[in-house]
C-alpha cells in the first residue's frame, strides 16, 4: 500500500519540478532577449547579403521607413521633421530636370551657420552645380542653418533632418535622461544609468550625435529617399566646413569616369588628399591613396559593402565616424581601400571649431570669421588628363586596424540605436 501511494506522489513532485523549470527557462529567455538585442542585431548584419539592401523588387522600399518599435518614441518635434523629410526638392521651377548621369551631392551640416554660409557660397560658383541635386542633411533643426539653405537658388535642393538628434529629445534618450550617469560616475554606486566607454567616461549626447547623424544620413540617402532610389551612380559627400573649388563637380565626374579603367580596385573618388593639410602634389599623375574625409564619392555597390559592416561600425568605441571607418570597417574588406583623386585639391577643409563645439557652450570655440582661399585659374576648370598614369601610395600612416578608438561610444543604447538606423528601410521580412 505504501509503495502504491509513493508512485503517484513522486510523479506529482516531478511534474511540479518540470513546471518550475519551465517557468525559470521562460524568465531566462526573456532576460536573454532583452539583453542580447545588440548581439542579435550585430550578427544579422554579419550575414546580410547584397539583396537585402536596395532591392528593386520592392517599389516602396526607399520612400517609407518601416515602423521599427525599437527606435526611440518620437515626439511632436521629431514627427514634424520626419514629415519634412518626405517633401520634394525645392527650386523645381528653376531647375526642372537633372542632367543624365549626374552625381548627387550631399552636404551634411550641424550647427555652424558661419561655416555653412562659406560652403554654400563656394558651391554657388561650382561649374555644373545646376545640373544636379543637392541634398542637405541637418543634424536636427536649427533656424539659422535653415534660413541659409532656404535662400539657395542655384540648383535643386532637398533637405532632410535627423529626427533622433539629441537636442530634439531634451529630457530623454538620445538626449539627456534624468537618471543618466555623468563623467566617470559608477552606475552601481550612484544608481544611475549608462555604460562607460573603455576609458571610464559616460556618453555625451552632443559628441555621440556626430556618429549617429552620419550613419542615419547614409542609410537615409542610399535607402530611404524617393529622389535617390534609382540612383546607382556615385554620390559626393561634403561637410559644412569644406570650401569647394569651381572645378570640383567636373573633376569628380572625370574621376568617377576614369576610375574603372585607371584604378579598378579603387572604392571611391576624392576631391582632396587624405591629409587635410595638403593641397596636392602638383604632378601630372592621378593619385590612389586611402580614402579621405573631404569630398569623397562612392556608388551603391560600395554602400552595400559598408552597410554589411553595420555591426563593426556600431560597436567600435569611437565617436568619430571617419576614424571608425578607417580603424574597423575598411580593414574588414580584406584589402587596401583606395580612393582615386587628382594631384591638385578641389576642396579644402577650413574649420577650426569642432562639430561638438557649437553655440551656447561655456567653452565655446570662437572663429574670427576670416577665410582666405586662393582660387587660381587652374582651379576654375577641369584639370585632370585621361592620359595620366596612377601613382599608388602604399602603407600610408594613419588610423588603421588595431587602433582602440578614442572612446565616447560605450553606451549600449547608442550602439543599439546605431544598429536600428541600419534597419530603418529594410523590407519587413529581413
Amino acid at each position: 500500500m505504501a509503495a502504491a501511494y509513493r508512485k503517484p506522489r513522486l510523479k506529482g513532485v516531478a511534474v511540479c519540478r518540470l513546471i518550475l523549470i519551465g517557468i525559470l527557462l521562460v524568465i531566462l529567455l526573456m532576460l536573454l532577449l532583452r539583453t542580447n538585442t545588440f548581439i542579435e542585431l550585430t550578427s544579422r548584419y554579419s550575414s546580410e547579403t547584397d539583396q537585402s539592401v536596395g532591392s528593386k523588387s520592392n517599389p516602396n522600399f526607399y520612400s517609407v521607413p518601416n515602423k521599427n518599435p525599437n527606435l526611440p518614441k518620437p515626439n511632436e518635434f521629431s514627427i514634424s521633421l520626419q514629415k519634412r523629410n518626405q517633401m520634394p526638392p525645392r527650386n523645381l521651377d528653376l531647375h526642372p530636370t537633372l542632367a543624365k548621369n549626374h552625381i548627387v551631392i550631399v552636404l551634411y551640416v550641424h550647427n555652424r551657420p558661419q561655416y555653412l554660409q562659406v560652403a554654400v557660397d563656394s558651391l554657388s560658383k561650382v561649374v555644373g552645380i545646376s545640373e544636379t541635386l543637392l541634398i542637405i542633411s541637418h543634424d536636427g533643426y536649427y533656424k539659422e542653418m535653415n534660413k541659409i539653405v532656404e535662400k539657395i537658388k542655384f540648383c535643386q535642393v532637398k533637405q532632410i533632418f535627423a529626427p533622433y538628434s539629441p537636442h530634439i529629445f531634451p529630457n530623454s534618450f538620445p538626449g539627456v535622461s534624468p537618471n543618466d550617469c555623468k563623467d566617470k560616475e559608477d552606475p552601481a554606486r550612484n544608481k544611475c544609468k549608462g555604460n562607460p566607454d573603455q576609458y571610464g567616461n559616460h556618453r555625451s549626447p552632443k559628441i555621440v550625435s556626430l556618429k549617429h547623424h552620419w550613419w542615419w544620413m547614409m542609410n537615409t540617402v542610399w535607402d530611404g529617399l524617393k529622389e535617390t532610389s534609382n540612383h546607382f551612380g556615385h554620390i559626393l559627400f561634403i561637410e559644412e566646413d569644406h570650401f569647394i573649388f569651381p572645378n570640383a563637380y567636373r573633376n569628380i565626374q572625370l574621376l568617377t569616369e576614369m576610375k574603372p579603367k585607371k584604378c579598378p580596385h579603387c572604392y571611391a573618388a576624392n576631391l582632396a588628399p587624405s591629409d587635410v593639410k595638403s593641397r596636392g602634389e602638383g604632378w601630372e599623375s592621378l593619385i590612389a591613396e586611402r580614402m579621405g574625409n573631404v569630398g569623397y564619392a562612392f556608388n551603391r555597390t560600395v554602400w552595400k559593402k559598408i552597410h554589411r559592416k553595420a555591426g563593426e561600425f556600431c560597436s567600435f568605441d569611437d565617436y568619430n565616424w571617419d576614424i571608425t571607418m578607417w580603424a574597423t570597417v575598411y580593414p574588414s574588406f580584406g584589402g587596401p581601400v583606395y580612393s582615386l583623386r587628382g594631384p591638385r585639391t578641389s576642396a579644402v577643409h577650413f574649420g577650426k571649431c569642432g562639430l561638438h563645439q557649437g553655440q551656447g557652450e561655456k567653452m565655446v570655440c570662437i572663429d574670427n570669421g576670416v577665410f582666405n582661399f586662393e582660387v587660381e585659374e587652374n582651379d576654375r576648370v577641369p584639370n585632370l588628363e585621361s592620359k595620366w598614369g596612377v601613382h599608388v601610395y602604399e602603407h600610408q600612416t594613419g588610423y588603421q586596424a588595431g587602433f582602440r578608438g578614442w572612446g565616447g561610444w560605450g553606451d549600449i543604447r547608442d550602439r543599439r540605436l546605431c544598429l536600428e538606423f541600419s534597419e530603418m528601410y529594410l523590407p519587413s521580412e529581413v
